[in-house]
């Protein structure tokens, strides 16, 4: 006689099934390049393994990124937190009202705006976080989406030149530039200046003016108030240290640290449930532990040999910027400018910077020339802003080709 099981005796199997399916919706939740940014880490892995990569270098090469991983990890949370706190949201409202329905007045304000957001928390909170917020201020105030959106993703590359902590690339060069702060500010005004000067010309005539926008006047949106005001001015408050340890040579690390606690303890206090695990960029922890690991190894076999012979010999500052643009729309600026710096000598401080206006400049050609552009195609997906696809191509390419010479010739006449 056969005995049923009782039903207590199948739970176990099936309490096994909810953990799986949680793995599965969580591989299933990673898109492309967060599958590119794994494989990078995986492939440095097996070079160190597999001896390409000496253990020496590798470590070598890990502990020069240590701090530049905190004060990434640190000022991603800042921005986060200060967008959570609808800082952000607050500016780019009472910037729509000021323009008072002028769209002139309107573009330099969002040309300041995104400058300053790129020049002071990094190009990549431009491109991820201001963004969003631009584009969901087009419908309140009436304003086409795709002038807003390209002022972002432009600035967040070209106004990326002045501060160390205005873009990764920046950081990577520094201790070879051997510069603090303020000496690399003081070398970078003028190359910055005109960048955002060439950035708005080219914004102006395919993007801003009235036969590309179409209206003759924009609604200034009704403002709101803040959900938390506490929340708000903490976070406004730790923007504001973070700006002013700055100024004061504070460590980039050591000055995104003390700023994020600020923000996060405010949130702690007051909205503990919108702290998250999320709110750290893993990926770009990953991918930039991968870089570190690959580039070297590729150096040591062959590449900066190739890399010698694309710059030459001569020390052409304007030809080293051309390569640096040219590789970061081929292959992103971040490897670009490590696979160039390994071969330009750590006292031509002028090579360097010029290869950073290659890679910083540069990249506004393919959509994949920076990790901010690609970020900032996925916040317009999200939000259905259509991006014509060879009219970004062509008039990114503009802008490179006229862009980056412009801003060598105001390194070479007054950095």
């Amino acid at each position: 006689m056969s005995v049923g099981l009782p039903s207590r005796a199948i739970r176990p199997v099936s309490l096994a099934a909810p953990r799986v399916c949680d793995h599965l919706r969580v591989l299933r939740r990673l898109g492309v390049l967060d599958w590119i940014r794994i494989g990078l880490l995986v492939l440095g892995l097996v070079f160190v393994a597999s001896g390409l990569l000496p253990w020496a270098d590798a470590v070598t090469s890990l502990r020069e990124i240590g701090p530049l991983l905190i004060f990434l990890v640190a000022v991603i949370v800042l921005a986060e937190l200060t967008k959570e706190a609808q800082v952000f949201d607050a500016i780019a409202a009472r910037m729509a009202v000021l323009g008072r329905g002028n769209y002139a007045a309107l573009f330099f304000l969002c040309v300041i705006f995104a400058s300053f957001v790129t020049i002071f928390l990094n190009l990549d909170t431009t491109a991820v976080l201001l963004t969003p917020v631009m584009l969901a201020l087009a419908p309140r105030a009436r304003i086409a989406a795709l002038p807003l959106a390209m002022t972002t993703i432009w600035l967040a590359n070209t106004a990326s030149l002045l501060l160390p902590v205005s873009n990764l690339t920046n950081l990577l060069g520094m201790q070879k530039i051997g510069l603090d702060a303020q000496e690399f500010a003081a070398r970078m005004w003028a190359p910055q200046l005109a960048a955002i000067a060439v950035t708005m010309v080219f914004l102006w005539v395919f993007y801003w003016r009235r036969g590309e926008r179409r209206d003759l006047r924009y609604t200034p949106p009704v403002l709101e108030p803040v959900a938390d005001r506490v929340l708000f001015w903490a976070a406004s408050a730790a923007c504001l240290l973070f700006i002013a340890l700055l100024l004061v040579e504070t460590h980039v690390a050591i000055a995104a640290t003390a700023a994020a606690i600020v923000v996060v303890a405010a949130f702690v206090l007051r909205a503990r449930d919108r702290l998250t695990w999320s709110l750290v960029p893993w990926q770009l922890v990953v991918f930039v532990t991968g870089l570190f690991l690959v580039v070297p190894t590729l150096s040591l076999h062959g590449l900066s040999a190739l890399m010698t012979w694309m710059i030459g010999t001569e020390g052409d500052p304007y030809r080293t910027a051309a390569v640096g643009a040219g590789l970061s729309n081929l292959i992103n600026n971040l490897p670009a400018y490590k696979a160039v710096e390994t071969v330009i000598p750590a006292t031509d401080q002028d090579l360097l910077l010029a290869l950073l206006v290659g890679t910083n400049v540069g990249p506004v050609i393919t959509p994949w020339a920076s990790l901010a552009t690609l970020l900032w195609f996925e916040s317009c997906r999200r939000h259905d802003v259509r991006v014509p696809m060879r009219r970004f191509l062509l008039t990114g390419a503009g802008l490179a080709v006229v862009g980056v010479p412009a801003t060598v010739w105001a390194l070479v006449t007054f950095g």
